[in-house]
């Protein structure tokens, strides 16, 4: 088990109301509104911490640039993809490459 299997694990023991007060905590923190991926429609709609909540949802469809490699959450939460904005949370995009391969773009 990997250290995102780890805290995922970890955040499913918690009691709701902890598990709630970490994400807060990460989004608080989450660098995503500095990356060249992100834009104006993604601000205005409070997207952020694409790597727990998803891929945007009708904002982010350019891949420009990507910071999620030197994200300090990326280190603290064993996060091993990038991209989450366009291509979905870390759990989406390992089931993805369980399911096809680690050949995806």
């Amino acid at each position: 088990m990997d250290l995102f299997e780890e805290k995922m694990r970890a955040m499913k023991e918690m009691a709701p109301e902890n598990r709630m007060e970490m994400v807060k905590n990460l989004k608080n923190r989450c660098p995503c509104p500095t990356c060249p991926s992100y834009n104006t429609c993604a601000k205005e709609a409070g997207e952020t911490l694409f790597c727990a909540t998803g891929k945007s949802f009708m904002c982010i469809s350019e891949e420009k640039s990507c910071i999620c490699p030197t994200c300090p959450i990326t280190k603290e939460m064993g996060l091993k993809h990038k991209f989450f904005c366009t291509r979905g949370a870390e759990k989406a995009q390992r089931y993805e490459h369980t399911l096809w391969g680690s050949t995806m773009v």
